[in-house]
């Protein structure tokens, strides 16, 4: 410490009431601050506290309701994934059932074209046998009355031998080519 002119310390009082006024102000002050700032100093950390500790709860709570919205969320979404598959699955099977559906028409619409162009080829063809029967006939007739030299045209009996000729042919085998 350094000593003034006086010889004395610059801190300390010349006198001592000066001295004893200091302390009695000091401990006024000591006792209306822990009287009644320390407790508001303390209510404002308690509650700076409790709102730490609340924004805390709040913040966890948040977390866990987002977490849980996400595993909703990601339910939802297999659910629709495998909504989606089954969809698809049914629309192969659909396709294929409305394939076979139509392969099965086309081949009883191609069988019944089939069935009809062969019975009228047949009727076609028992026409132009009964037409080609009635001209080989008629010119066998006229052929054997010409070797013979009489007309043979009105007699009943050339007219069975032709038919029973024709009869002939018509039930032996035919080669196909």
């Amino acid at each position: 410490m350094f000593p003034l002119e006086s010889g004395m310390p610059p801190l300390t009082p010349e006198y001592t009431s000066e001295l004893v006024a200091g302390v009695v102000l000091f401990l006024i002050i000591l006792v209306v601050v822990w009287k009644f700032v320390v407790p508001k100093f303390e209510e404002t950390y308690a509650e700076r506290s409790a709102e730490i500790a609340g924004g805390i709860e709040k913040a966890e709570r948040a977390q866990a309701e987002a977490a849980e919205a996400l595993a909703e969320y990601q339910a939802q979404l297999a659910e629709a994934r495998a909504e989606a598959a089954k969809i698809r699955e049914e629309a192969k099977a659909d396709a294929a059932a409305a394939s076979a559906e139509i392969r099965a028409a086309a081949a009883a619409d191609a069988e019944r074209l089939v069935a009809n162009a062969r019975a009228q080829i047949g009727a076609e063809r028992a026409q132009v046998v009964q037409q080609l029967r009635g001209e080989i006939g008629g010119l066998a007739t006229e052929l054997a009355g010409k070797i013979v030299g009489e007309s043979l045209a009105k007699d009943a009996a050339a007219r069975r031998t032709v038919d029973r000729f024709l009869a002939e042919l018509e039930s032996q085998p035919v080669e196909q080519a």
